[in-house]
């Protein structure tokens, strides 16, 4: 009798490996699309926006320091950036500070 309930107790049904795996392999595809894809998008675009800088740009920087862009060192990875027309006060920032790009012709019709 015993012999019986140990032979059904080792032929239990094992798991699938894939059924066990499933909710990680779901919830890595949904961080994926909610988390990462769209940041590599962005980064894209930020690294599109700075590369398409040019001289006479007004641009805002990451600490919110308004300015039009006087030089690009492309050599340093930095901007000079004009913040005062009145005294000519210039700063120079590293390139990746800049957050993006002032719109004067949307500024001016509203």
């Amino acid at each position: 009798m015993f012999s019986i309930i140990l032979q059904a107790g080792t032929q239990a049904a094992k798991p699938n490996m894939v059924a066990q795996f499933l909710p990680f392999i779901l919830m890595f595809v949904i961080l994926y699309f909610l988390i990462i894809r769209p940041q590599r998008k962005r980064q894209k675009e930020h690294q599109g926006l700075l590369d398409n800088l040019k001289i006479n740009d007004e641009v805002t920087t990451n600490a919110g320091i308004v300015g039009k862009i006087v030089n690009i060192k492309k050599d340093k990875n930095t901007v000079v950036l004009r913040v005062d027309d009145t005294n000519g006060t210039k700063i120079e920032f590293v390139r990746s500070a800049i957050a993006g790009v002032v719109d004067n012709e949307k500024a001016k019709t509203k």
